[in-house]
């Protein structure tokens, strides 16, 4: 079986909290109305053309769209987000926890915008950026914060235009990890997943390996490759030779 990669977003609502003014406010505890809450998700599995999308319109909404997403995650080898391992991956996980919800089965994770932030230098490191200067496409267009506080009134043109907004941020996530795929060093091992008789790309499953010289560590030599496929420079984990003794480097 190959591993399943599921990429995804999330929106959420604001917090709804008393204020005396509008600049370098202290916000305390005692001034909170209503903490915001995780409102919709689209995920989409790597390579399908289907987009999974739920809601929860009100507060008691939640649970079943938390269990949708519950069922998706445990299905999971690897998660793709955008800035989810400090923002998605936790909310999502403290509605579960609020749920009382066990832990989905373990998955490893890959933040395009970690790999975007270690690997480039572009004037903005949002997803709406770096998915146009790549050209792979843009975020919907919508009215700003006003899109927020009709979804939460219930208003079902806001929601159509929220579930639009949603599912391209989703489909853009798709579109850039193929673009990022040969940067992501820490890539979960994909050739693990695969029943190959011939040598695999750990990053894209792919097969079609050409050699790309050789790579030099202190103690051997390994022979590099280049996937054609994803593009990502592999090395053999067997050695061509050992470093011959006392050869300093």
């Amino acid at each position: 079986m190959s591993m399943r990669i599921l990429h995804i977003d999330i929106e959420t609502s604001p917090n709804k909290v008393y204020t005396w003014g509008l600049f370098k406010q202290n916000i305390g505890l005692t001034q909170v109305i209503e903490p915001g809450r995780m409102i919709c998700f689209a995920a989409k599995w790597n390579g399908k053309p289907k987009i999974i999308f739920a809601k929860a319109e009100t507060l008691k909404d939640t649970p079943a769209m938390m269990e949708v997403l519950w069922e998706l995650l445990d299905k999971a080898d690897v998660v793709v987000h955008y800035n989810g391992k400090s923002f998605d991956m936790k909310v999502i996980n403290r509605e579960f926890l609020m749920l009382n919800l066990d832990p989905p089965t373990p998955y490893r994770q890959v933040d395009l915008m970690t790999v975007v932030k270690s690997n480039f230098r572009f004037l903005s490191n949002k997803l709406d950026f770096v998915s146009g200067q790549t050209e792979i496409g843009k975020k919907i267009k919508h009215e700003g914060f006003q899109l927020w506080v009709d979804c939460g009134n219930q208003c079902q043109k806001a929601w159509a235009k929220m579930k639009r907004y949603n599912v391209q941020d989703t489909r853009l996530l798709e579109e850039l990890y193929y673009v990022l795929l040969p940067w992501i060093r820490n890539h979960p091992n994909a050739a693990l997943y695969e029943a190959a008789d011939v040598p695999t790309c750990r990053v894209c499953a792919g097969t079609d390996l050409v050699k790309n010289g050789v790579e030099h560590s202190n103690a051997a030599t390994y022979q590099r490759y280049k996937c054609r496929d994803c593009g990502s420079n592999l090395q053999s984990r067997t050695r061509v030779q050992p470093t011959q003794a006392g050869v300093m480097r």
